[in-house]
């Protein structure tokens, strides 16, 4: 008894080993698979370069150079060797304010983004699992979000609500997850129609075993490559929600120096540094992000490497 004892205890474990040494091996595959895409990989190390400035943003912009009764340098500097982007209407230093802005700008992108996709994930698997007027009810919801337009939606929500980053974000993830929800239906639909799926039912399989076992493994790499895609759309919605002034008065982001540089005329003033700084860094994060996701696309579906 023993013995047969011993011997089932480490059958599971053999089995854990492998799996665990498949998906290690799946992930190194994926790795260089993505390696393999030229500007996919260039597009992650400028994100990385820029997620390391803006955790650095205490170390190499500390926050007394923001301090306008601290500062020493004139008002709206060109770029020159002791302010390389020069400086806005109040003398601060345009590449500091910048550095501070990602953290911020990219902080609301990955929470609205997160937002967005649980969501979207859980309203799409639904109305691709269920059926009657649990689906009609969530397709038409669906609908509702994706014929409404998004950004009006976030600007009336951060109205209702008060500016600030915390609006932002509930507003961006609220108003921009029914894309992914239809991505995920899609989804859904293709792998609940296998043998394997009709194999479960037959066995007994509840609605959530189906869910959780087949539908969310199965949708999850999906959802990732549209998450690098979301991000970039998150950060364009937090720009133009702090253009608008519906951001947090009292933080810096990218949105809200461009807001600043509007009220302050530095357009039609000739400061053309104070605008094309955050600009240039919002379509260059937003590129990358893209460039991401398409290789992530690229690598779940290689129907797409050869386009």
């Amino acid at each position: 008894m023993s013995v047969h004892t011993g011997q089932e205890t480490r059958i599971p474990a053999r089995k854990v080993n492998v799996a665990a040494a498949r998906r290690r091996q799946r992930a190194g595959e994926v790795w260089r698979e993505f390696c393999d895409n030229r500007s996919g990989l260039i597009g992650l190390i400028i994100l990385l370069v820029v997620f390391a400035l803006a955790l650095l943003a205490p170390v190499l912009a500390p926050v007394d150079t923001l301090d306008v009764t601290k500062i020493t340098a004139g008002q709206n500097e060109a770029p020159s060797w002791a302010n390389p982007l020069g400086t806005d209407p109040a003398g601060r230093s345009v590449l500091a304010m910048l550095v501070w802005g990602a953290r911020v700008s990219l902080l609301v992108g990955f929470c609205a983004t997160a937002v967005s996709m649980v969501i979207g994930t859980v309203v799409g698997m639904a109305a691709g699992h269920f059926t009657g007027w649990t689906q009609a009810a969530l397709m038409r919801l669906i609908d509702f979000f994706l014929v409404v337009p998004g950004l009006v939606l976030a600007i009336v929500l951060s109205s209702i609500i008060g500016p600030g980053v915390a609006t932002i974000i509930i507003a961006v993830g609220i108003t921009s997850w029914a894309g992914t929800a239809r991505v995920v239906r899609s989804q859904t639909l293709t792998v609940e129609s296998r043998a394997y799926i009709e194999r479960s039912w037959a066995l007994g399989a509840s609605n959530a075993h189906i869910i959780k076992k087949h539908v969310l493994p199965a949708v999850m790499p999906l959802v990732l490559a549209n998450t690098t895609l979301t991000v970039g759309s998150a950060v364009i919605a937090e720009s133009t929600l702090s253009f608008l002034g519906l951001g947090d008065p009292s933080s810096i982001s990218w949105g809200s120096m461009l807001k600043m540089a509007l009220d302050t005329g530095a357009a039609t003033g000739g400061f053309w540094w104070y605008v094309l700084s955050p600009g240039l860094a919002i379509v260059g994060v937003v590129l990358c992000f893209t460039l991401v996701g398409r290789a992530l696309e690229s690598v779940i579906n290689p129907t797409l490497r050869g386009r």
